[in-house]
């Protein structure tokens, strides 16, 4: 099954569930809402990490499997998503 929303393609995320992928969930504590990302160059699902800022600080974010990025979790009413992986 295909998706297409505001121009955006993406393939049926139940059937890389079923493959045994461990994709990063993200939902919104306050709407509930969930997201899931892949990365754009090799299709792969993102995998929840923390990124050490080295002030003894860290951040949530996702980052490719095969080493094409990172990014900040995603944000949602004015927070940080939480992931479950």
């Amino acid at each position: 099954m295909i998706y297409e929303t505001a121009g955006f393609i993406a393939a049926d995320i139940d059937n890389r569930q079923k493959q045994g992928s461990k994709m990063a969930t993200y939902e919104c504590s306050v709407c509930g809402m969930s997201v899931n990302a892949t990365c754009g160059k090799c299709d792969a699902p993102l995998e929840n990490g923390t990124l050490d800022l080295g002030d003894g600080n860290s951040v949530q974010i996702s980052s490719c499997p095969n080493g094409h990025g990172k990014i900040k979790s995603p944000q949602c009413c004015g927070q940080d998503m939480s992931c479950q992986a």
